[in-house]
């Protein structure tokens, strides 16, 4: 059995993203999902030393997503009193004082006095043996057993939700810690602390640290996890291109099944590549990728997204896509981001599609869409105006011409303007000198 560098990771991680109607659960999630609700009373040390495979995802995460789905408007009432009550037991299982009384006051879940008061004294007590613990630690054994004394006091406080204390104890646990991969592994439970509570700020600070440590040492195995890490980072702040080069380059190396199994993995590589690569590096890197191809038909909807529009087949692209966009909708990391996903996509397949014309009638995008002509008219409007498509409507002959811009052209503009801002920038610093 290893020590708690080894194993306990495995607990603070993140659930399945991939989300559906319960009446449009596939078999193999429903057993998934069977198994996770098992694992919301294990206690947490038990849990990672039984996590032998480094597959399982993290209670806590589990607990974040389903509170995601209480407070979204989307989800039936039905679906809601289950998920209530999934929360209240994963709550009081934990013993999640300051977190219960932050949900209720979100007015998530309602007060029980007894229960509250209960949990306090249970933190209180466990608190006291763990810093007994230490104690002991410190005046009869090594500096091995300190530290990992200390870092199970770090993993008592994420296990209750106590943000602050659990940040201010890793800190501790990092001052008696000496090796980079065991500190590495104290920067992944910060940064799933960051993902538990959305605090971006964290997650970017920590990602720099990890970043330095690497630079002293480090194993690939941490930095190939670091990859997927800052991957989901980019893609919950709208770095979309960023995140899937980073996924890309983690596909043959995956191993970060405390953030996510890897079809949910493969799901979020497919969506961001596909607003961020050309059509050729789609076809090489994704679309023939024997690692997506072994996965992708598990995803409802996923094969026939990616596919339909390399094969230029927009009608099944337009289904496929709207069977997409309710598990895009229900996404803790893309549901902010829920409405520009949605233009970027359709603003890819319109400039592929328009890239084969110099003009093309609207009657015909139209049946190629599998849509009525007012709806392109409509839509198309929108993007010329915002500058996302290179073309103009003729409403009179009822056709498309495009006017895609010259390359070199842009180029010269472009190398004029940057030139303007450098001659102004040294005229700025020479009227300076000769002050």
């Amino acid at each position: 059995m290893g020590g708690p560098d080894s194993d306990v990771s495995q607990n603070f991680c993140i659930p399945n993203q991939i989300y559906f109607p319960i009446s449009q659960f596939p078999s193999y999630l429903k057993r998934e999902a069977g198994l996770l609700s098992l694992q919301l009373s294990v206690h947490y040390i038990d849990s990672a030393m039984d996590t032998q495979d480094g597959t399982q995802q993290s209670q806590q995460l589990i607990l974040a997503h389903n509170v995601f789905l209480l407070k979204h408007p989307d989800v039936s009432d039905i679906e809601k009193v289950r998920l209530s009550d999934e929360v209240l037991n994963s709550v009081q299982s934990n013993d999640m004082t300051s977190y219960y009384e932050t949900l209720v006051t979100d007015k998530v879940l309602e007060l029980d006095q007894s229960l509250l008061e209960s949990m306090r004294a249970k933190n209180e007590e466990e608190i006291k043996k763990l810093d007994e613990k230490i104690a002991d630690a410190e005046e009869n054994l090594g500096e091995s057993e300190v530290r990992e004394a200390h870092l199970t006091k770090s993993l008592y406080y994420i296990r209750i939700g106590e943000k602050e204390k659990a940040l201010e104890q890793l800190k501790v646990t990092e001052s008696k810690t000496v090796a980079v991969g065991q500190k590495m592994d104290l920067v992944f439970y910060t940064l799933q602390i960051g993902l538990f509570y959305m605090d971006f700020d964290l997650i970017s600070k920590s990602i720099d640290k990890a970043k330095n440590l690497f630079e002293g040492g480090g194993d690939w195995e941490r930095k190939n996890r670091l990859k997927v890490y800052e991957g989901l980072y980019c893609m919950s702040t709208r770095n979309f291109k960023k995140a899937a080069n980073l996924f890309l380059d983690s596909i043959s190396t995956f191993t970060t099944y405390e953030l996510f199994p890897y079809d949910t993995f493969i799901f979020y590589t497919v969506l961001t590549s596909i607003i961020s690569l050309d059509r050729v590096s789609l076809k090489q890197k994704v679309a023939d990728a024997p690692e997506i191809l072994t996965v992708i038909g598990k995803i409802p909807h996923l094969s026939e997204f990616l596919n339909s529009l390399y094969d230029c087949q927009y009608k099944s692209f337009f289904l496929a896509f709207a069977g997409l966009t309710e598990q895009i909708k229900l996404d803790r990391y893309l549901h902010p981001h829920f409405r520009f996903y949605m233009r970027e996509v359709r603003t890819v397949v319109y400039s592929q599609f328009l890239e084969s014309y110099k003009s093309v009638t609207i009657e015909a995008m139209a049946k190629a869409f599998g849509v009525t002509v007012e709806f392109v008219d409509m839509e198309l409007s929108r993007f010329i105006a915002a500058g996302k498509l290179h073309c103009k409507i003729d409403k009179v002959a009822g056709v498309l011409e495009t006017n895609r811009p010259d390359a070199k052209n842009a180029l010269y503009q472009a190398t004029i303007k940057q030139g303007d801002f450098l001659l102004n920038r040294i005229q700025k610093l020479s009227r300076v000198i000769d002050l």
